[in-house]
């Protein structure tokens, strides 16, 4: 082949009055193709102003036409075709290659090598501006990543606020999104994701691509395998899946979720935007009905929409999930259960039985619950408080000795214990509550009253309530405190009750028989 002489190039310099030698060498050519350029040029009659407009490749072929034209000896496939093809199940290039050789031998013409078919398709992929869809199979491949918009939920209790992260998956070839919100973005939460992921597809893939997060992935070398995180593994395998990470710093690698991750969370951050959420299931519920809303909505440049392609074509092709979904579960060993019947973990407190007091025990942590093992038995099970709570106890009633058992104060408890000393303390407290519009208004009066009976015993607080009900209509602590100091109740033998007899005092008699003596 020929090879092409800048001709464009050497006329601009020509016109610029440049000599053939100075032309010869700025260009790197020969000075016999300079001459022949220029040559063939004036005998045209074209100058550079005729060209100005034109290629490189029209100037050459204008001057010299039928020059370095080659035509194949080989019939060329219709590559329009093959890319198609591509997208269909189970199709590859070197079954392509096989039907199109079948073809050419069929007709009695030359047919290329599967080499040279796949340079020439990966050529006519470039030239077009596309991507190869050889990795775009229905039913074949999960990608997922992290998103970079995140949500928020803020707690109605102590109005703390934490940020959500999203997790994102999707399809490629239907383009079937799924997002999950998290409170974090630890392993734990990276493989809890995954299970609610292909529960909400309802099967899995033979491929799963994610990026090389050191959650999932541990090395990703250029040359040699590729390490994956052990439980991220064992994910893998029980769900009968690969992981094939992409490699590093190519985003093309996974750019259906790339896209979707965009698309996706944007949407989502706008639809939720005017929305207050006050815990994670409340978001993930809102986030379900959007995903539906999704995925059902018609594509703008072709028919259907992701959920009737997901349907039709993808749901049949998953891999059946197994009968016991994947635990996701860490350990957290060695916690001493504390005099309160409670063990600590992540700043909150949850209960064990108190046979188990001053032992140290071991937490199994998973997405949503915290189980307490000992010797191997499971001793306790909480609800797990989420990461951004604080000081907050989780308690199972039975693990409390019936001492410690706590109730809340409410008006029928403080007036069966002001029973339980007397009636005018049971008409103290009765007339405290009356008082007030509502009984928790009453609460704190009413059992700083009944708090005085552990400090000057029922018989004395009746004795005091007695007193003070003689002379005003709501006694409270303020009137009943000064009573109880100054004014001890008598009994019937002449003594303070709650005062022992002072037995110890030498009387008159002693003395006089002394005398006697």
């Amino acid at each position: 082949m020929v090879r092409k002489i800048k001709a464009k190039q050497v006329l601009r310099l020509h016109a610029q009055s440049l000599s053939g030698r100075m032309i010869a060498r700025s260009l790197g050519v020969s000075r016999d193709s300079v001459a022949m350029v220029i040559k063939t040029a004036a005998d045209a009659g074209i100058v550079f102003d005729d060209v100005s407009a034109k290629s490189d490749d029209e100037v050459y072929a204008l001057l010299f036409p039928g020059r370095n034209e080659h035509e194949s000896a080989y019939r060329q496939p219709d590559w329009p075709a093959v890319h198609r093809e591509l997208a269909r199940v189970g199709v590859t290039l070197r079954l392509l290659h096989a039907e199109y050789r079948d073809s050419c031998l069929s007709d009695g013409v030359p047919a290329m090598g599967y080499d040279r078919f796949c340079k020439l398709y990966q050529s006519y992929v470039v030239a077009h501006g596309i991507t190869s869809r050889v990795e775009r199979k229905a039913g074949s491949t999960i990608e997922v990543d992290w998103a970079g918009p995140t949500l928020g939920i803020v707690d109605p209790v102590s109005g703390e606020s934490a940020t959500v992260y999203l997790f994102v998956a999707c399809l490629p070839f239907s383009r079937y999104a799924f997002v999950e919100p998290a409170l974090d973005m630890k392993e734990t939460t990276w493989l809890a994701c995954h299970v609610a992921m292909y529960e909400w597809l309802g099967g899995s893939t033979p491929r799963l691509v994610c990026d090389n997060l050191k959650t999932g992935v541990v090395a990703h070398p250029r040359e040699g395998e590729i390490v994956l995180n052990e439980r991220y593994r064992a994910l893998a395998d029980h769900y009968s899946t690969a992981v094939l990470p992409g490699r590093v710093r190519r985003p093309r690698d996974k750019a259906s979720v790339e896209n979707t991750v965009w698309h996706a969370t944007m949407a989502l951050a706008g639809a939720m935007r005017n929305r207050t959420f006050h815990s994670l299931p409340e978001l993930k519920t809102a986030i379900r009905e959007w995903l539906a809303a999704y995925n059902s909505a018609p594509f703008q440049k072709r028919e259907g929409s992701r959920q009737a392609v997901f349907d039709e074509m993808e749901r049949p092709l998953l891999t059946p999930l197994p009968a016991v979904r994947f635990e996701v579960a860490e350990w957290s060993y060695a916690r001493k259960v504390q005099a309160n019947c409670h063990i600590a973990y992540n700043n909150n407190w949850y209960s064990v039985p108190y046979a188990y007091v001053g032992r140290t025990v071991d937490a199994r942590v998973g997405a949503d619950r915290l189980e307490i093992w000992c010797d191997g038995v499971r001793v306790s099970s909480h609800p797990l408080f989420p990461s951004y709570v604080r000081n907050r106890y989780s308690t199972n009633p039975g693990d409390l000795p019936g001492k410690a058992k706590w109730r809340q104060w409410d008006r029928e408890r403080v007036t069966g214990w002001a029973n339980r000393v007397g009636p005018s303390c049971a008409v103290v407290i009765e007339r405290i509550f009356e008082s007030v519009r509502f009984d928790e208004q009453g609460l704190g009066a009413a059992l700083a009253v009944m708090r005085l009976a552990k400090t000057y015993s029922n018989e004395r607080l009746e004795h005091a309530c007695r007193l003070a009900l003689q002379s005003m209509h709501s006694p409270r602590y303020r009137q009943l405190k000064p009573i109880l100091d100054n004014h001890p109740a008598n009994t019937g033998d002449g003594t303070a009750a709650g005062v022992e007899p002072a037995g110890f005092v030498r009387g008159g008699d002693y003395y006089g028989r002394a005398v006697e003596r």
